[in-house]
């Protein structure tokens, strides 16, 4: 399936109508030793599962070293911000977690991943602010079962207000 096309979600007259669709998908990206290891390395954590081919080779059951689930999880920044849905006007967008994360498969390495991303929620919490909630899916190439699935919450804050989610405010 190709990727969609670029939605700039904010910038549609009525961003709740995107409830419940998928709004993007990102691009492959390809989980090498070497980024795992830098991962390693910024995170002080040397799990030789990760960070030692050999050792994986020989001891562990999946015969590879795998990704740190936090490393797949620190992907989905990039993978929205490929599927272009922040606003143009867009002042600051702050992750405000999850409700729901789990790691649900390894990632090899050498695998691609890439994000899916469908609108639960998005809704003003004051005039300029808006909330959005967006299940995620992280598809491994390949595989039948997905790296990760998440409930993530986004709070941005935009320069212009938008009439119909303010409108929510009072609702």
């Amino acid at each position: 399936m190709p990727p969609l096309q670029p939605l700039c979600l904010y910038d549609d007259a009525d961003p709740a109508r995107w409830i419940g669709r998928e709004v993007g998908i990102s691009s492959w990206h390809t989980i090498d030793q070497e980024m795992i290891n830098g991962f390693g390395r910024v995170t002080k954590d040397w799990d030789k599962m990760h960070v030692d081919p050999e050792w994986c080779h020989a001891h562990s059951p999946l015969g590879t070293p795998i990704s740190f689930g936090f490393l797949t999880v620190s992907l989905l920044t990039v993978m929205l911000n490929e599927c272009h849905i922040r606003p143009h006007d867009e002042v600051a967008t702050f992750n405000y977690g999850f409700n729901r994360l789990r790691i649900v498969s390894p990632v090899r390495v050498g695998s691609r991943v890439r994000g899916h991303f469908t609108l639960q929620d998005i809704a003003a919490r004051q005039p300029c602010r808006y909330q959005a909630t967006y299940a995620v899916t992280v598809e491994i190439e390949g595989e039948d079962k997905p790296a990760l699935v998440a409930e993530w919450l986004l709070v941005t804050d935009t320069a212009k207000p938008r009439a119909k989610l303010d409108a929510r405010i009072a609702a």
